[in-house]
């Protein structure tokens, strides 16, 4: 089984030919201004964050692990969670930090998704909550991680080892705003 990672989930949804260019026909990636930009307010964030009441998080009590790394055989799925809570009462909640004005969209849902099957497959707990900070508004959203949520994700895990098996180039993103400030934008001719 390929392993993938839960960004890809986020990128798949974003526009698949990201992962296209991942893992089918892998070239180095154009690293943008704005992908600088957000590595370096997750760093700050980062140590701001230590900082930060949890109630915010609607939690009471737990300790900060700040870039775990999780991985889990069983849905040959990796990576690196910006945030987890761990409570006393056992409970695990993931938050991931998105540097967007936007709000939560359905493919930062969707990588927390995978966040928290990699806490369950990981820690043997349940996940049914988590977070999503979004930093330029200095706002937490609240995210429920249904079990169709869940479902989803291995859907999506699925259909991007189906693409990479056929090995087939997936349409664009109707939002043609997308491709503005992609690393891959040059490789794309029907996107120029």
């Amino acid at each position: 089984m390929i392993e993938l990672k839960a960004t890809d989930v986020k990128q798949w949804l974003y526009c698949p030919r990201v992962v296209y260019w991942t893992y089918v026909v892998p070239i180095e990636k154009h690293i943008t201004p704005k992908m600088e930009y957000g590595a370096d307010a997750h760093a700050v964030l980062s140590a701001l964050e230590r900082r930060r009441k949890l109630r915010e998080y609607g939690l009471a009590d737990g300790e900060r692990r700040f870039h775990v790394t999780l991985r889990s055989e069983r849905l040959g799925l990796v990576g690196k969670l910006d945030l987890l809570v761990v409570c006393r009462d056992g409970r695990h909640f993931p938050v991931e930090f998105k540097d967007t004005l936007r709000g939560v969209e359905r493919n930062h849902m969707m990588q927390l998704g995978a966040y928290a099957l990699l806490v369950e497959d990981t820690y043997g707990a349940s996940v049914s909550e988590g977070a999503v900070y979004l930093i330029p508004r200095h706002r937490v959203q609240m995210v429920a991680i249904t079990k169709q949520v869940k479902a989803d994700v291995v859907e999506v895990l699925n259909a991007v080892r189906r693409m990479i098996a056929a090995e087939e180039l997936p349409p664009p993103p109707e939002r043609r705003g997308r491709c503005v400030d992609c690393e891959y934008q040059r490789f794309c001719g029907d996107r120029q």
